[in-house]
């Protein structure tokens, strides 16, 4: 029993196994060999000391903080971090102004500036780095799970390098698997019997920093008592549907708090809705995605019941990154209760649907002649355009001509939900397609 509290005592004194495992120089960095490897760019850049400013994109948890921190660590640069989610216009100022008084004692090398989640700074925060990174006052890593080309501003991304980052291969989670195993300074001294290892692999999903907090979490809910901890495919899957965070925006509770905010919003249930949106938020998620997701919502569940709706969404993704967090979660919650709020409409929704599908089962229908332009004399002599009725000619700026092919007339895909809005619409359809829209 003493052994157990010692043990215990110890691991609440540590930090968590990712972090006393975090590599401290590149022949300890696992994964992209493509980028560090011998030979390879980034490894060459790093070698010769010919550094510039660069973004590394790729998903969580394979090395891109690391890579950084190791780069400043070789070179013996000066290090500055900020975190996106955070740092305003004000912390970049600040960091550059440190690093242009730092130079002058460096010997003229500049120093290293890492930006975690560069994805997230807003199109003023990117401008006020522009002059440090173009004069060379600080080198520039920006860190983004998220493609550079659309959210990094073009004349920023023009002025860095960008590394693609990919998730750890399976030999690679093998190998920080073995090491924490004989080199952490808790675990070693456990008798631990990895038998399987699919389902531990399987939830890291090529994360690194995942894989060792399954490692820890396992580990630490298995026996205490110095008895032999083994490790397989079963105890892995029970431990962590037990132990797992609340919230993790890389993993399987992600998909279901964005799946219960959609429907709490589809349900017309603001006050679940924005529940959820709370959630999303203190989890970490990027609050574009959640902007993007508003504007599908807008556009399947709101409809034409509420045409303004899909207007407001889309004001809120643009606002949202102009302005990032934290005060984006002021037009995100906004729209979120706007939506909720709303009258439903999926017609526009089901419309398209079936329209693609009638549509993948009769691509030869040909366009009516009286349709189609007729640039030229011989079309003309084809009877291209002939019969066409411009209908602002025509009373209530209405001509009654069939659009289909022929064939295909009458073919409804627009049936106008119950609503307000799309009564209104019904009503216009029914005085001019009384044969398609009946009055029933």
């Amino acid at each position: 029993m003493l052994d157990m509290h010692q043990d215990l005592g110890k691991s609440m004194m540590l930090p968590p196994l990712p972090e006393r495992m975090r590599p401290k120089s590149l022949s300890e960095y696992v994964g992209q060999r493509h980028l560090v490897g011998e030979g390879c760019i980034l490894r060459k850049m790093i070698e010769n000391g010919n550094l510039s400013s660069f973004i590394l994109w790729g998903p969580p948890g394979v090395g891109k903080t690391t890579l950084a921190g190791i780069i400043a660590q070789t070179l013996s640069r000066d290090f500055y971090t900020l975190s996106a989610v955070s740092a305003g216009v004000k912390d970049v100022r600040d960091v550059i102004d440190k690093a242009r008084s730092a130079s002058v004692f460096s010997n003229g090398a500049a120093p290293i500036l890492f930006i975690d989640e560069i994805h997230r700074f807003n199109k003023a925060q990117q401008d006020a780095l522009l002059g440090a990174v173009e004069n060379g006052t600080i080198i520039l890593i920006g860190a983004t799970t998220e493609n550079p080309s659309f959210e990094v501003i073009t004349p920023l991304l023009s002025r860095c390098q960008v590394f693609v980052l990919k998730p750890l291969e399976i030999k690679d989670l093998q190998t920080l698997l073995d090491h924490a195993l004989k080199n952490d300074v808790l675990l070693r001294d456990k008798d631990i019997e990895i038998r399987e290892t699919e389902a531990m692999f399987r939830y890291s999903g090529g994360d690194g920093r995942k894989l060792l907090n399954v490692l820890e979490i396992v580990v630490d809910s298995s026996a205490g008592d110095g008895s032999r901890i083994g490790i397989d495919n079963e105890t892995v899957t029970n431990c962590l549907q037990e132990n797992m965070a609340i919230y993790d925006k890389d993993g399987e509770m992600h998909y279901d708090i964005i799946s219960a905010f959609i429907k709490s919003i589809r349900g017309s249930d603001p006050n679940a809705a924005v529940y959820y949106l709370a959630r999303m938020l203190d989890g970490g998620e990027d609050p574009l995605f959640i902007a993007r997701r508003l504007c599908i919502s807008a556009s399947e569940d709101v409809g034409l019941a509420n045409p303004n709706a899909l207007l407001l969404a889309n004001s809120c993704y643009q606002i949202v990154h102009q302005i990032g967090m934290p005060e984006a979660r002021i037009p995100l919650s906004e729209t979120t209760i706007y939506l909720a709020s709303s009258p439903k409409s999926n017609a526009a929704y089901l419309a398209i649907n079936k329209a693609i599908e009638f549509s993948s089962q009769n691509k030869q229908a040909a366009v009516p002649l009286y349709l189609r332009n007729a640039p030229t004399k011989l079309m003309e002599e084809l009877g291209y355009a002939d019969g066409y009725k411009y209908a602002h000619d025509f009373p209530g700026h209405f001509a009654d001509l069939e659009f289909m092919p022929e064939g295909l007339e009458g073919t409804v895909f627009y049936e106008p939900a119950s609503n307000p809005q799309e009564d209104r619409l019904k009503a216009y359809l029914q005085a001019c397609w009384p044969k398609y829209y009946s009055k029933k």
